[in-house]
């Protein structure tokens, strides 16, 4: 009942009006980024893009799908891993194993002998494959943001206090608020407010956004998922617009504190620290990614097996993911969309995650 609430038709028409009246006194169509993978998700699968476009706003997907974000050059190193080395499983999601790169996918590779790939639903499995196989090497290939990075790092604490040394992490954490900065730094687009992802937030809180807002003047709030969240998150936006009031709100008070989650914040930093990072479409970014700790090299997959990952391999041909992925264009505007590129056939990450841009246009049309 409390789901169906807020889905309800008569909420939503509602709110959809008052969005609407806000808009003639805006005076002009609000470019309004929805950071999260799954904002992107429900906004397709329930209409709210085409009715949002008619009330005057346009929405834009941004880098929020931990797997569309992680460079080919990651999943081609995990690749070489998997082929080359004898007695190593090869252990990630299911949706990093269907990325395609210009070496194939983990999906198609196959595995040196003795070697073989598995999909896991959270990285403790990786400790009891590690256990129940001692005598192979159990490389986990681990992307996520701040939501998934908690249990990652603990873990790697288990590893280390139960001495599982034929574990590592081939790493893909990436950090939210530093791509939002590279992008209204590029000035690519004009950006008027950001819908924070709701799961990410649950963690780090509202005040790692704050510099948005203070900086940049750009509005925004901290949502969930359900239509009548993000309608309400777009009406918070639209009242800061008019008030000429940036901030950083949290309309996802049932699941959000403004201080986040320190013990997972805490929990996170005992385990990594920052380093700079290639993002798909953004490039190098300052402080976005993390490594693990000096202290905990033995379980770096990267150092353990000498690997040269280079900021270097390339989208394949026709794909523009990584500018769909800073909002710069919409997946339709993507000559290969639909035509060369689908879930069947992906030419990029974006067509193929749960949270891809590409993939909830496709599904749920445009």
């Amino acid at each position: 009942m409390i789901v169906e609430s807020f889905r309800n038709k008569e909420f939503i028409e509602a709110i959809l009006k008052k969005i609407q009246e806000k808009i003639k006194k805006i005076g002009f169509s609000p470019k309004i980024m929805e950071v999260c993978g799954t904002h992107t998700m429900t906004i397709h699968k329930f209409g709210l893009r085409k009715l949002l476009k008619d009330s005057g706003i346009e929405m834009l997907s941004g880098p929020g799908c931990p797997v569309c974000v992680t460079p080919n050059e990651i999943v081609e190193a995990s690749i070489d891993l998997l082929s080359n080395h004898r007695n190593l499983i090869l252990a990630t999601f299911g949706d990093m194993t269907r990325v395609p790169t210009k070496k194939g996918s983990l999906l198609t590779s196959i595995p040196a002998e003795g070697s073989f790939k598995k999909i896991v639903y959270s990285p403790e499995e990786c400790l009891n494959i590690a256990k129940e196989n001692r005598d192979k090497e159990v490389v986990f290939l681990g992307a996520g943001f701040e939501t998934t990075i908690p249990s990652i790092a603990f873990t790697i604490i288990r590893a280390f206090k139960e001495k599982i040394y034929n574990f590592s992490l081939l790493s893909a954490l990436w950090l939210i608020p530093p791509p939002l900065q590279a992008i209204v730094k590029s000035e690519e687009i004009n950006i008027n407010g950001f819908l924070y992802p709701g799961h990410v937030s649950t963690i780090i809180g509202k005040k790692p956004y704050e510099f948005i807002a203070n900086e940049y003047k750009i509005p925004g709030t901290i949502t969930g998922f359900e239509p009548v969240d993000i309608l309400l998150g777009i009406n918070d936006i639209l009242d800061q617009i008019l008030e000429s009031n940036p901030l950083v709100t949290i309309q996802y008070k049932r699941a959000v504190r403004p201080e986040g989650n320190p013990k997972a914040m805490n929990m996170i930093y005992e385990v990594f620290e920052k380093k700079d990072a290639n993002w798909r479409g953004l490039g190098l970014i300052p402080q976005s990614g993390l490594k693990l700790k000096e202290e905990l090299s033995q379980f770096d997959a990267e150092r353990k097996f000498n690997l040269k990952i280079k900021s270097q391999s390339k989208d394949l041909r026709g794909c523009r993911c990584g500018d769909v992925l800073k909002g710069k264009i919409s997946p339709p505007e993507c000559p290969s969309f639909g035509k060369t590129c689908s879930p069947e056939s992906p030419r990029g990450p974006c067509m193929v995650s749960f949270e891809g841009a590409c993939l909830a246009y496709y599904k749920y049309g445009y």
